[in-house]
């Protein structure tokens, strides 16, 4: 069988896509869309990416039940990325467990969207 090999992109509607766009490369990283070919795009580490369906009534990716979705970004130091999303305003949840597969976080984008960040740690989901 011929399998995908990764995330290509993930596009979704904003309210005003040019500030989302700012956040997300301001606070995360993520370099905004290139509108040419010869701008560089996002590159992400390989590594463990979960695809994973949950029930429609899920309250995992928060109280917005019209909520669709919920990105998860892989960090290499959670506390770092807490304190620089702190230290730039944003409000944090930082998960106090440990799981076998690592320790987590959430953080919501300017306009409501959930961000699940996650440090990889002891069993591999894959």
């Amino acid at each position: 069988m011929e399998k995908v090999t990764g995330i290509g992109g993930f596009f979704y509607r904003a309210d005003d896509p040019e500030k989302i766009a700012e956040w997300y490369a301001e606070n995360l990283g993520v370099n905004v869309p290139p509108k040419s070919y010869e701008a560089t795009p996002w590159r992400q580490d390989a590594g463990t990416t979960v695809f994973a369906p949950f029930a429609k009534d899920t309250q995992y990716f928060g109280p917005d039940m019209a909520q669709h979705w919920m990105m998860n970004f892989r960090v290499r130091d959670l506390d770092a990325m807490v304190a620089q999303l702190r230290g730039n305003g944003n409000e944090v949840e930082v998960d106090e467990e440990t799981y076998p597969n690592g320790r987590f976080a959430r953080v919501y984008d300017p306009e409501g969207n959930p961000i699940q960040l996650w440090e990889p740690g002891g069993k591999d989901p894959g």
